[in-house]
């Protein structure tokens, strides 16, 4: 190999390992970060504001109509999830989810405000999800 080939396989070795070693840096700084504890009770302050019964009925639990789906006791992460897909709804019916109606609903919310609303609706008894 040439000695310029050596310094350009240096060259790619040394931004390999500046890679890696930030790469390294940011995991370890991100596992420093606390993790966010869910508060129910900001996510029922949320549901009750947002006027979540309206549509999922009494403790979220008897929709007004069958179209809606029931929520009490659904798991925290699927609901999470849900939300967040609802603020991702584009008119794709490949990204997100879109209907207009939950669209308007969460846009105003943080990520903090749809993990309390999702650990407010696992703690409410439901009649889908049996909990071991």
């Amino acid at each position: 190999m040439s000695e310029r080939g050596v310094v350009a396989a240096r060259a790619s070795l040394l931004k390999i390992a500046s890679a890696v070693c930030a790469g390294t840096a940011l995991t370890a700084a991100l596992a420093l970060q606390p993790a966010y504890a869910a508060d129910a009770a900001n996510g029922k302050v949320l549901a009750d504001s947002h006027n979540c019964a309206a549509c999922h009925g009494v403790n979220l639990n008897k929709p007004v109509s069958p179209e809606y789906p029931k929520l009490a006791g659904q798991h925290a992460d699927y609901i999470y999830w849900a939300l967040r897909q609802y603020q991702m709804g584009t008119g794709n019916p490949n990204l997100g989810r879109n209907n207009p109606i939950m669209q308007a609903q969460v846009q105003s919310l943080s990520e903090r405000d749809l993990k309390d609303l999702a650990a407010y609706v696992e703690s409410l008894k439901g009649d889908l999800v049996e909990k071991k």
